[in-house]
């Protein structure tokens, strides 16, 4: 791994306090694998041949890190690691210890198939031959059904930046520094309708260009994970929603410059550059507040509302599953759960002998 990696890495700050304090307790265990040849050559095979983002470089890494303060006695040395004297025993005892440690099932389980796949790179570099994690089985999780958003509810969000940003220029002494009401109004309100109108993650609504949009054809380019594209539907509430925004955009000479490649970001700060995916939950957060709704919604409920919706309406789970860009149709069928929970629901009520 290249010594900007390996700094990348150190910028990897985990979402709770447990696991702030074990990121902060693996610098040692990260600077001795940071230059592990089977270490370096893993992560160039993810990002060449497997197009994986610095994100998911960064949470391999990090789990190979912490590996290797469960299984110290594999260092050899700086950057040399003996990866084949792990035996399945050690492998097993290292999931039990996560259990055991408070983490989660499927934090347990990603960290495990993080494992299996680095495993799998050496065999298939003939670095080694056995795998200890082969056999090894995750543990078991409780399928949590996704919470949705009612379409009522929906509305309300929609709505809720213009609200927002008039209520905010009518405060008294409100704060100076430059934000166009109207501007960030039109924005966050097209970004919100784009979102709920592809079924989209936030990273993919914010890495949308000026060119992937196909007003004629209703439709538009979205790079989903592991950069593969898909199309989306752009319903006419998203049109109109984005014409206002970019005529906004265009008044206030926040048309973009293209990026190196040649790309002109959708959504921009009032700086013209592409707006962040932390920028849109930051915005999200006051919305979900102003109009009322539960803290716990987040830009993805918008996406789980935009599957459970459709499936309500009569769409079938194949174009659902092509639309939100799954690779398994499993992935799609947690939703049709919910419907299920509404229509048995729905029979208690309403049958005579239920």
């Amino acid at each position: 791994m290249t010594s900007s990696a390996n700094s990348s890495t150190n910028k990897v700050r985990a979402r709770s306090k447990d696991a702030v304090e074990l990121s902060a307790g693996l610098a040692e265990e990260r600077h001795l694998i940071a230059h592990d040849k089977a270490v370096e050559g893993f992560l160039k095979y993810l990002a060449n041949e497997k197009q994986a983002s610095q994100n998911t470089l960064e949470g391999y890494f990090q789990d190979i890190a912490q590996f290797i303060h469960f299984v110290p006695e594999v260092v050899r040395g700086e950057g040399d690691c003996a990866w084949s004297l792990v035996n399945e025993a050690q492998a097993r005892r290292y999931v039990a210890g996560l259990s055991r440690s408070g983490e989660v099932a499927t934090s347990v389980n990603r960290k495990l198939s993080s494992l299996r796949s680095f495993y799998r790179y050496m065999m298939r570099e003939e670095l080694l031959e056995f795998s200890p994690f082969h056999l090894l089985r995750g543990l078991k999780r409780a399928k949590r059904l996704p919470v949705v958003l009612t379409v009522e509810q929906v509305g309300q969000l929609l709505d809720a930046p213009e609200a927002f940003w008039k209520a905010e220029q009518a405060r008294p002494n409100r704060h100076q520094v430059f934000q166009d009401p109207e501007f960030m109004a039109l924005r966050d309100h097209a970004i919100l309708e784009v979102i709920y109108s592809g079924g989209l993650r936030i990273s993919e609504a914010t890495g949308l260009n000026d060119d992937d949009i196909n007003y004629g054809a209703g439709a538009f380019r979205v790079r989903g994970k592991g950069k593969k594209e898909r199309l989306c539907m752009l319903g006419k509430p998203a049109a109109r929603a984005l014409e206002a925004y970019l005529l906004r955009r265009h008044e206030l000479g926040f048309d973009t410059e293209a990026e190196k490649g040649g790309a002109r970001p959708l959504f921009v700060n009032t700086g013209g550059t592409r707006l962040t995916p932390r920028s849109v939950q930051r915005s999200f957060a006051q919305y979900v507040a102003f109009a009322g709704l539960s803290s716990d919604v987040t830009p993805h409920k918008l996406r789980h509302s935009f599957a459970s919706h459709l499936l309500n309406a009569g769409a079938d789970l194949r174009s659902v599953q092509e639309l939100l860009g799954h690779a398994r149709l499993g992935t799609t069928q947690i939703y049709t759960h919910l419907d299920y929970q509404q229509l048995a629901a729905a029979y208690t009520a309403a049958h005579p002998r239920a």
